[in-house]
């Protein structure tokens, strides 16, 4: 996937919006107002993979022990999974 880059920065790309990257992942971050509420839009640029994230979600997040958000983000809990 290329990426354009713009006059805001190399972290706000046109019609892709704010980037946040590594070496591992790359997301958009964008707030979506379509739903009832307003929430996080999540996408993962490089499957095109969405989530939506709510205030209650996000809240969740933080308050999260560092050891709980730990196994939550282990990759090989679910994505690197063989799902055949």
């Amino acid at each position: 996937m290329g990426i354009e880059m713009n006059d805001r920065g190399p972290f706000d790309i046109p019609d892709i919006g704010p980037v946040v990257g590594s070496e591992f992942a790359e997301i958009s971050v964008n707030v979506d107002s379509e739903a009832n509420s307003t929430r996080l839009r999540l996408e993962d640029l490089r499957t095109g993979r969405v989530r939506y994230l709510d205030p209650l979600e996000l809240e969740t997040i933080i308050w999260l022990a560092d050891g709980h958000l730990t196994e939550l983000l282990d990759p090989s809990a679910d994505r690197w999974r063989d799902r055949s």
